[in-house]
């Protein structure tokens, strides 16, 4: 019973620690410094016990599969609650052929900000839509995109504001 114990508290200590691993991680590419601090703090500080625990039992083959089982469900589990609670902007550029004004309005009727731009394709003229939104409302952007034109080419960049004032509210 004890070394089941012993494998599934490694196993939980490297879920955790790794899951606070993936939000440290994309909570530096954000610029959040201080979040990114703690968040490491902690992080290090539940490795080092589990690590311990593992040293210590070297040769229990549960401990090492606890280890490995917890590591990758806490990659899982970071990319989920990173995504289930997103912090920071994601900025879309949209392509449609056929319906940019009625995208484009349509996410200003949701108070999205919206920027039209000209390009030229291949194929002549087009206009570019570019949406910078929170994360949390990315899936509604794309939502309203989806619904009028699921055609349309999207792509989703991270985005870090440097400078003035970003509308995030509805």
């Amino acid at each position: 019973m004890e070394i089941v114990f012993g494998a599934l508290l490694i196993m939980v200590m490297r879920i955790t620690d790794v899951t606070l691993g993936t939000i440290r991680t994309l909570t530096v590419v954000q610029g959040r410094k201080y979040p990114a601090g703690a968040l490491g703090f902690i992080e290090v500080t539940i490795w080092i016990f589990a690590i311990r625990h593992i040293m210590m039992h070297l040769d229990n083959l549960w401990n090492i599969l606890g280890y490995s089982s917890g590591f990758a469900l806490g990659n899982v589990i970071g990319i989920y609650v990173e995504q289930r609670f997103g912090v920071g902007f994601a900025q879309l550029y949209v392509i449609s052929l056929h319906y940019t004004d009625k995208i484009a309005n349509e996410l200003r009727r949701n108070k999205f900000g919206v920027t039209v731009l000209p390009g030229e394709g291949g194929r002549g003229g087009i206009a570019v839509l570019v949406i910078l939104t929170t994360r949390k409302r990315q899936k509604e952007a794309i939502g309203i995109i989806d619904s009028l034109d699921p055609k349309a080419f999207i792509s989703i960049q991270s985005a870090i504001p440097y400078r003035g004032f970003v509308h995030s509210r509805k």
